[in-house]
């Protein structure tokens, strides 16, 4: 590539060689010409048989491809920073690699930059009918306020705040943490509707929602780098449901320990009424299959100590309020 291209796409991957796969796949047919943008993926894995595999895909148009180091430091944020890092263009375009990009998306991006430092575009994601909790979790993607699964940076922006902090190691929050640090630079955002990329719906093992508890300790460090922002875009109070029914659970059983039985009986039927209307709000829309009841049951019990424990790691890690 004789001259630098007009926008980078970035891509991060970790050990999901058919995702990178049809995602780069999507890329490689944009309606850009292909000396106007490249395509670097940061593989976060190491994967020894990954530039085989995306060499093979078809590239009508010989758009460049390259694949990117990614270390010492680890996570998505840090795939993301080795991306732009070695990018040539202006604008770094960045998206996930379980999404479909539409064949328009990076010309979509490109024109709604004329006059912006940063946009996010839109994320579609079809639901199944009725859908589950997870189903409905994940659909929020695509009614957030900016995500990295599809936004577009200028460079210049990306050096004035050092890119993404690389101690959000999971994906979670590093998008925000990107946003707020645009918005505290006084940054030009805008949505770019037309910019589609679509994120199909992953499948997920019983009892996912407890594995992504401890995400929620990357919260605290959010609050303690942007604490106004936070509380005015992401959650204005603590969740004191989670801590209710965790004291109550934990005066029940201090009581039966003690040999006080009424204490233990009434903190015992608080725990089961906070814990019951928590599980009939996450089903509140969704199916009413036996494995997903069961699982809505199961994770509603585990879930808010999960929770409570996670937010004291991170509020421990990151010197942070409890939040």
């Amino acid at each position: 590539m004789s001259t630098k291209p007009r926008v980078s796409v970035v891509v991060p991957t970790f050990r999901r060689p058919a995702l990178i796969a049809r995602c780069v796949t999507a890329l490689l047919v944009q309606t850009l010409r292909d000396d106007d943008y490249e395509i670097l993926v940061a593989d976060d894995a190491g994967e020894p048989t990954l530039a085989a595999r995306l060499a093979a895909l078809p590239n009508p148009h010989g758009v460049r491809l390259d694949l990117v180091t990614v270390g010492p430091a680890h996570g998505p944020a840090a795939a993301r920073n080795a991306g732009w890092r070695a990018a040539q263009g202006e604008i770094v375009a960045f998206t996930d690699d379980d999404t479909i990009p539409a064949p328009d998306w990076l010309a979509a991006g490109l024109a709604a930059m004329r006059e912006a430092d940063a946009a996010t575009g839109r994320v579609t994601m079809a639901l199944p009918t009725p859908c589950t909790d997870y189903a409905r979790d994940a659909a929020g993607l695509t009614r957030a306020e900016f995500v990295t699964a599809n936004c577009f940076v200028r460079r210049a922006m990306l050096e004035q705040i050092d890119g993404f902090d690389e101690r959000y190691t999971e994906a979670w929050r590093e998008d925000s943490d990107l946003h707020f640090a645009l918005l505290a630079r006084g940054a030009r955002l805008i949505r770019a509707s037309a910019a589609v990329v679509d994120h199909p719906l992953r499948p997920a093992g019983f009892g996912v929602s407890l594995r992504q508890q401890r995400k929620i300790r990357f919260d605290a460090l959010l609050y303690r780098k942007y604490p106004r922002l936070y509380r005015e875009r992401i959650r204005a109070r603590p969740q004191w449901r989670y801590y209710a029914i965790v004291l109550a659970a934990a005066v029940a059983l201090a009581g039966a320990v003690s040999g006080r039985w009424s204490v233990a009986a009434i903190a015992a039927a608080i725990w089961g009424a906070l814990t019951l209307a928590f599980c009939l709000r996450r089903l509140r829309g969704t199916t009413r299959a036996p494995a997903h009841l069961a699982e809505m049951l199961l994770t509603s019990i585990a879930i808010p100590p999960l929770a409570v424990y996670w937010r004291a790691i991170g509020a421990w890690r990151f010197r942070s309020p409890l939040l």
